[in-house]
């Protein structure tokens, strides 16, 4: 026996008794309007929220800041008719480098910090929401959890391979104090809330 096998050995005998995991009490929101409670963290951590009626109403809004000569990749098919459809084929990954607007759904939101819960079947290439430099999260209204606890328990025993929480604009003030949007991610992060 090496003694790599010994230590293995020894640590695999020396395992603790399984202990179940602690109740997590269930904490209330103040403010029981959680579209309200999200829109308003959002906004405070930098984030633009738009609630909208449908998919038409989000094309529009985009196309007043975004013109023909930004390179705009969505998926999301029903606001797709004026981006870069090649850019989320699997060959074509490195022209994801100079994408002005990434447009993406988000499964639900957190009104406690304005986080989007958002998995990899909805974002296409994992490093879409990080690479641009504008980012659009289309989120249905109705699907808003008070807590971090309650997110948790929502998404544990889901199937997913990849999922993040996205909240807010990239942001740091690591050098001089002095905030930076962008450093690391979209400089801006708009939610459009949808009925």
């Amino acid at each position: 026996m090496t003694s790599r096998e010994r230590i293995l050995a020894a640590v695999a005998q020396n395992q603790p008794a399984l202990t179940p995991l602690p109740l997590v009490p269930s904490f209330q929101l103040e403010t029981p309007d959680l579209v309200e409670k999200f829109s308003q963290v959002a906004v405070n951590i930098g984030s633009w929220v738009l609630e909208v009626r449908d998919y038409e109403e989000i094309q529009e809004i985009l196309l007043q800041d975004f013109k023909a000569h930004h390179r705009i990749i969505s998926h999301v098919p029903e606001v797709s008719s004026f981006a870069d459809a090649t850019a989320l084929e699997d060959p074509q990954r490195h022209l994801l480098e100079n994408v002005d607007l990434a447009i993406i759904k988000g499964h639900f939101g957190v009104a406690e910090n304005g986080a989007c819960w958002v998995t990899e079947d909805l974002l296409g290439v994992r490093v879409v929401p990080f690479i641009c430099q504008h980012l659009a999260i289309i989120l249905p209204k109705h699907q808003m959890v008070p807590l971090m606890h309650d997110a948790y328990e929502k998404i544990g025993d889901a199937e997913y391979g990849y999922g993040v929480f996205i909240a807010g604009p990239s942001k740091t003030a690591d050098i001089e104090q002095s905030l930076v949007l962008g450093a690391h991610g979209p400089r801006t992060l708009t939610v459009f809330l949808m009925e």
